[in-house]
């Protein structure tokens, strides 16, 4: 017996022995790799790699960036059968173990025994998420041991919940999903609540080999392993006997979906990518940034309808240039393969193409990429003359085979009854820029027909010739240097000598008329250039040329030259929105910009735009002003297109924003106050100006909107190279550009009101919708005085041949006697 407790004795003596000497191992190992272990801090503070977000400022997401798909989710928000499918299938002790299963281990280490090879398996979801966050994949002693301290020092850091949230975020499930809410964005198009308990199974299959073992790659496997998680949680009573045969009797019906998508502005989401690459380098595509930009999404879907309507109906005007390919169809055609290969062409502006079977006098029959067939009608169809050029066509067709032979691939699209009819992808090219004219806040945006086809964005890039639609901001330098509004103005030929210029010049009328004595009102309602060339002529240039600037243009937009009065400088069609929302603000100087505010991955805003806003009830500050808060202000600039405005060096206040110099402009509560651009008299006589362009000008078109509070002008440049319609209401404004890439005459006929114009009445039909009609009030130094129609002369009230005139204050023609009446009679 006593030997028996002596032998007892040793083996608790050698037990201990062993114990302490595995502890100090224990204790030796830890120490020698914990400098190689992240901090507290650093776990506490990791940052999923989440994709950069857009969104319209009512919330609808525009676009995603990254190369991950992640959508992170919090604890609570993901469902307890999700979770339950995760530890059934990876770790069924997670919420009992202290960071590592030592069954598992045992199990491991008596798979090196008895094959002698390290096995994968054993690992705690724990363990698991510090190999994916914060180690690496290799196979070895030196990883498996860091694992497992980290594994600890995890456990004893954050929380269970903590841990799981991490890990049902982090974990990568194929095809660049990460996290389970990506997951089932991508395998089924659904948020984790619409899940259902097969498809929450299905999303725990993945994780072992989430390349290889995948509902789309390897539905089959992945069936098993679903099947194999269900059971796990029928064993360990997660599910019911009924909730585990209905499961696993589901059908899989997972396929790759891509990003819910809520609204289409691709020239909005460059923008806004390009910028926040350049502020924050190639973080802004993992860090998780969410932007949230002043794009209204009702204005957007309307901008881009209209375009593209008003693009078509240009194109179809000017011809048909025929099918895209041609195949020869006889018995043997594989009409299976041609569908496959008409599902791969382009689809541009929502068209499609589609192979023409069968022919009749009037209708076509034709096989779409699908596989399915539709009819076109030869009344839909006999818009398509052929094209010869943009100025010619050729003559009407009067069968279906005058437009298209069996064979051809053709474009069609859906028109609004939803029936398909023949189309063509145009090539003309068009902008359409809406904004906020009291803070330059950009409603819509369209940079052209398709992105996918042309990225370049020719509403911030372009330079085009606003043409006519320059004439507001001349005749407004003019009101300034010395001329009103009746001012008679000659309009003549004329012949200028200019060395600035490349050739002598002979300027006309688009009429290639002449009409004399013009009132300076008449020379913008009949948009008439010889009246403009000598307005500009009559203040000088120079006066014009610093008078344009004050609208916000690039002075090295606007040469020093006459040809500036028919609107000769290339500028973009932002530039000519920030420079309408001048007249439609009362006279104050903005500065358009898109994004809104900036938050992180944790929901945090870091950035709130702050910029010049019209403030009616401020002090007025001039633009001298302006400049006396040269750095801010210089960022503002700088940061317009897309409103980001630095501030980390600049004093900051209580609610974050920039506190500025004595100096600087005035800052009334969250905005600087936007500077005077032309005096509130100015402003007003020159929308008078514009207001009749609407009513009976070169604008009347508009007049299909049935209101009484909008004004604009239209453009035309040169040979009819490039067609805008410029235009307001007090609270939007819209300019819209239309052209080809490369200038080129759009055609006889083609003008700013013919073709611009129509998109713009379309967009403004709902920009404009439940906006009441407003009326601007007349400022206390703008006078009404009758004038002579003909001479521009003040007269009585009540005279033949007169109408009422706004003036300044002060500034009011001359009355004419009856004999400067007979002078200028003889005159003329």
């Amino acid at each position: 017996m006593r030997k028996l407790l002596k032998i007892f004795w040793f083996l608790t003596k050698l037990g201990l022995f062993f114990g302490v000497l595995g502890l100090a191992m224990v204790y030796a190992l830890y120490k020698h790799y914990e400098p190689e272990l992240p901090s507290v801090d650093a776990i506490k503070e990791y940052r999923l790699q989440v994709p950069l977000r857009v969104y319209s400022q009512d919330g609808k997401l525009i676009s995603v960036f990254g190369t991950k798909r992640r959508i992170p989710a919090k604890i609570e928000d993901i469902p307890e059968k999700l979770k339950q499918a995760y530890i059934a299938a990876e770790d069924s002790s997670f919420y009992s173990h202290y960071g590592f299963d030592i069954k598992g281990i045992m199990r491991a280490v008596w798979q090196i025994v008895t094959t002698g090879k390290k096995q994968g398996g054993g690992s705690t979801i724990t363990q698991q998420l510090t190999r994916n966050v914060f180690l690496t994949l290799d196979q070895t002693w030196t990883r498996k041991i860091k694992e497992l301290f980290l594994a600890v020092k995890l456990e004893r850091t954050i929380s269970k919940d903590e841990i799981l949230e991490l890990y049902l975020n982090k974990i990568a499930l194929g095809h660049r999903a990460y996290g389970v809410a990506a997951a089932a964005e991508v395998y089924y198009g659904k948020t984790l609540h619409e899940l259902t308990l097969a498809e929450m199974a299905m999303l725990a299959a993945p994780p072992k080999a989430p390349s290889r073992i995948n509902p789309v790659t390897s539905p089959e496997r992945a069936l098993q392993r679903r099947d194999y998680v269900l059971g796990r949680m029928l064993d360990l009573n997660f599910i019911t006997q009924a909730e585990y045969e209905e499961a696993v009797n589901a059908e899989d019906e997972a396929y790759v979906h891509q990003p819910v998508v809520e609204l289409t502005a691709p020239w909005v989401a460059e923008m806004v990518r390009t910028e926040m690459v350049a502020r924050f380098g190639d973080d802004a595509y993992t860090d998780g940034y969410s932007v949230y930009t002043t794009i209204d999404s009702e204005k957007q879907m309307a901008a881009e309808q209209a375009v593209k309507k008003g693009l078509h109906a240009y194109d179809r005007r000017h011809g048909y240039r025929g099918a895209v390919a041609h195949h020869e169809l006889d018995e043997n055609t594989d009409l299976e393969a041609l569908s496959a290969q008409l599902a791969q062409y382009p689809k541009p502006g929502g068209l499609e193409a589609a192979l023409v079977l069968e022919m009749e006098d009037e209708w076509a029959l034709v096989r779409l990429g699908d596989g399915q067939d539709a009819e076109l009608t030869f009344e839909t169809s006999k818009w398509a003359v052929p094209f010869i050029d943009n100025r010619r066509v050729g003559n009407k067709p009067k069968t279906m085979a005058d437009i298209m032979s069996v064979g051809d691939v053709v474009m069609v699209k859906r028109n609004d009854e939803g029936a398909f009819e023949l189309s063509q992808i145009p090539k003309v090219q068009g902008a359409l820029v809406s904004l906020n004219p009291d803070d330059g806040a950009l409603y819509a945006l369209i940079g052209g027909y398709d992105y996918f086809m042309s990225k370049f964005n020719r509403a911030t890039q372009a330079k085009r010739q606003p043409g006519s639609g320059f004439k507001p901001i001349v005749y407004s330098g003019a009101l300034d240097n010395g001329l009103h509004a009746s001012s008679i103005i000659n309009d003549a030929p004329i012949v200028f000598e200019d060395s600035s210029l490349e050739r002598t010049w002979r300027p006309e009328n688009y009429s290639e008329k002449f009409f004399g004595p013009t009132r300076l009102r008449e020379g913008i309602v009949k948009s008439r250039n010889l009246v403009s060339i000598r307005v500009l002529q009559r203040m000088g240039v120079r006066n014009g040329r610093d008078h344009i600037l004050k609208f916000g243009f690039n002075p090295d937009d606007v040469p020093a030259n006459l040809s500036i009065s028919l609107g000769t400088p290339n500028v973009p069609v932002i530039d000519m929105s920030q420079a309408y929302a001048t007249f439609a603000n009362g006279g104050y100087a903005i500065q358009p910009y898109l994004i809104e505010r900036i938050d992180n991955q944790a929901g945090e805003q870091i950035f709130q735009h702050v910029g010049p806003e019209v403030c009616a009830s401020c002090p007025e500050v001039s633009l001298a002003e302006v400049n006396a808060q040269a750095e801010l202000m210089a960022e503002v600039k700088a940061s317009a297109e897309v409103g980001l405005i630095d501030h980390s060096e600049s004093p900051m206040d209580d609610d974050g924003l920039p506190v500025l110099a004595e100096d600087a402009p005035e800052q009334a509560a969250d905005f600087i106050v936007a500077p005077r651009a032309i005096s509130a008299e100015n402003q007003f006589i020159i929308e008078s100006f514009m207001k009749d362009v609407i009513t009976r000008g070169t604008g009347v078109k508009a007049m299909a909107l049935e209101r009484h509070d909008l004004a604009g002008k239209t453009g035309t440049a040169n040979e009819q190279k490039d067609t805008w319609f410029n235009g307001y209401q007090r609270q939007v404004v819209t300019n819209v550009w239309v052209g080809f890439d490369s200038p080129e005459t759009l055609g006889r006929g083609e003008v700013g009101g013919r073709v611009a114009l129509p998109i713009w009445i379309d967009y403004m039909k709902v920009a404009l919708k439940d906006v009441p009609e407003w009326q601007r009030p007349m400022p206390a130094g703008v006078v009404q005085v009758p004038v002579d129609k003909d001479t521009g002369v003040m007269v009585k009230r009540g005279s033949p041949n007169s109408i009422i005139e706004y003036f300044k204050a002060g500034e009011l023609p001359e009355k004419q006697s009856q004999k400067e009446q007979t002078d200028y009679d003889d005159l003329f």
